[in-house]
């Protein structure tokens, strides 16, 4: 299971990469620094409705586990702690690479998979809106499609999903007010399981 983007370093997740992910505050945390470049810990205990103390601790657990790095080029004084999304994809485990605990990672691919159904429950909240036409922005869109693939085709489609990715990504302007997060949620699965 791969969060992959083409062309950066890959990174296998580690214990505590999986202990710090597995709750779900933090989670918000990282979703929430794909949406923004650099926090403080004000800015988190603001967007999430946490108290500060809370967000800087867990922003700590982040920090030591490796998922997120201090940005002090952000920061107003020497006492101003910045942090930033650390560079790279984060790779959860597989045969060439086994997850260091089986368990953890388990608990991990159920909260990424708690987190895609709370995503389809927005989206299929929002849809009547838009098939109705009472709203006309696009917020979500669902696709599927069913394709007979050898298991490196599959894998050749999905790094070329994600390297498509990477370039609308890299080629977005920041500062454009039209801009808006999106979570992608590609979910693949063949009928052997």
């Amino acid at each position: 299971m791969t969060e992959s983007r083409s062309g950066e370093d890959q990174v296998w997740m580690t214990t505590a990469m999986l202990k710090a992910y597995a709750h779900p505050l933090r989670r918000q945390m990282i979703r929430l620094f794909a949406r923004r470049e650099h926090l403080r810990a004000a800015d988190v205990a603001e967007d999430l409705g946490v108290a500060p103390n809370s967000a800087s601790f867990h922003l700590r657990v982040l920090a030591d586990a490796g998922l997120i790095e201090e940005a002090p080029e952000h920061a107003r004084d020497r006492r101003d702690r910045v942090w930033k999304s650390r560079k790279g994809s984060i790779n959860l485990g597989g045969p060439e690479h086994p997850v260091p605990d089986e368990a953890l990672g388990t608990a991990m691919v159920r909260s990424l998979a708690e987190d895609h159904q709370e995503m389809m429950a927005r989206v299929v909240a929002w849809t009547p809106e838009y098939l109705s036409g009472r709203a006309t922005e696009i917020h979500a869109a669902f696709s599927q499609r069913m394709a007979r693939l050898t298991e490196s085709e599959f894998d050749a489609v999905m790094e070329r999903v994600q390297a498509v990715i990477t370039e609308a990504v890299d080629a977005h302007d920041p500062n454009d007010p039209d801009g808006r997060p999106w979570q992608i949620d590609i979910l693949a699965a063949d009928d052997t399981i």
